[in-house]
């Protein structure tokens, strides 16, 4: 057994609940937000069977797409913000394949 952990944009989540969910898997999802942004996300913790891990991670692939942010730029260290936004890249998906050594349901 697999535990995936899957750190995605929060606008990316309904998405990807609903399609894990029509699969038949049982999903966990936890508000979360990132270190960087600042921004909202999720993570969902996805118990399966080894052999169903790359049909998650292709769910996750299809469904949590990167784009393309405009931030404002922080300021040089002097005091003086830069007037020009800068671009980033958010979305998509981080993934953690862990190993499950015992699993209940009580």
């Amino acid at each position: 057994m697999k535990l995936v952990f899957a750190i995605l944009s929060t606008e990316d989540a309904p998405l990807v609940n609903n399609s894990l969910t029509q699969a038949g898997f049982q999903v966990t999802k936890l508000a979360t937000t990132g270190g960087f942004l600042k921004a909202g996300n999720t993570t969902f913790l996805i118990g399966t069977e080894e052999d169903r891990v790359e049909e998650v991670l292709d769910i996750l692939r299809r469904q949590s797409r990167r784009r393309i942010q405009k931030m404002p730029n922080p300021n040089n260290g002097n005091g003086i913000l830069n007037p020009y936004p800068i671009e980033v890249s958010v979305g998509g998906a981080t993934v953690f394949v862990v190993d499950v050594d015992r699993f209940e349901k009580l």
